[in-house]
């Protein structure tokens, strides 16, 4: 008995030194989201007369600020309401690792659930480019997404419509001028959108714009 309490006691210390246990804040994601519409990219309805693309790279502690600090707020306030649309458009600027995630998103987005692992994935960043990403950790985040069938989002991180999505955002991102994240682009919806350079990661630096054009 004895040495199967040890042997237990050791797995249990195992797993907690590689990063096994549940990610964070799957709850508070769930509640963020839960009832507003996903299809793909888009969190929000369709018939919201704003939209606004986010252009992030999953790798920048930038965007995992303004993911923690901002986006709570605007999705309370303009998102749920049916205001403003979101548009996560991910660029690849950090390394090889944040290609891997960004495919991951993507293929979340085909079950309409890339903005709860996007959110995941920013309340629990690792540094830059020090191996957080890892296939059992990005399906420990696919298991805190209520409703995710995480075999078929692994399966489909290689598929050709991510593939297709993923060159899609990075001709958007060329287009738009992209430089730094996150980068943000706006307008009336199904109109031409223009670049928006933040300048503080706070509701203030944005809701300002967003209400001038709800008016």
């Amino acid at each position: 008995m004895r040495s199967a309490l040890v042997l237990l006691a050791a797995l249990v210390l195992c797993a907690s030194a590689s990063g096994a246990s549940a990610p964070k804040g799957g709850p508070q994601v769930a509640a963020l989201f839960r009832g507003i519409p996903q299809h793909g990219v888009v969190l929000g309805r369709s018939t919201a007369p704003v939209t606004l693309v986010e252009f992030a790279d999953l790798q920048c502690p930038y965007c995992a600020r303004w993911e923690r600090n901002v986006l709570p707020e605007i999705v309370g306030k303009y998102v749920r309401p049916g205001k403003v649309r979101l548009v996560f458009s991910g660029v690849t600027f950090i390394g090889p690792a944040s290609l891997t995630a960004f495919r991951t998103v993507l293929a979340a987005g085909m079950q309409n659930r890339l903005w709860n692992v996007v959110e995941l994935l920013y309340l629990n960043q690792g540094a830059e480019n020090s191996g957080w990403i890892t296939s059992p950790f990005l399906r420990r985040i696919g298991a805190a997404v209520p409703g995710l069938d995480v075999d078929a989002l692994m399966q489909a991180r290689s598929s050709a419509a991510v593939e297709r999505q993923r060159a899609s955002a990075e001709e958007l991102a060329q287009g738009v001028g992209v430089y730094e994240t996150p980068f943000f682009a706006v307008g009336r919806t199904n109109r031409s959108l223009r670049p928006l350079a933040v300048k503080a990661l706070t509701p203030g630096a944005i809701e300002p714009v967003l209400d001038d054009l709800l008016h």
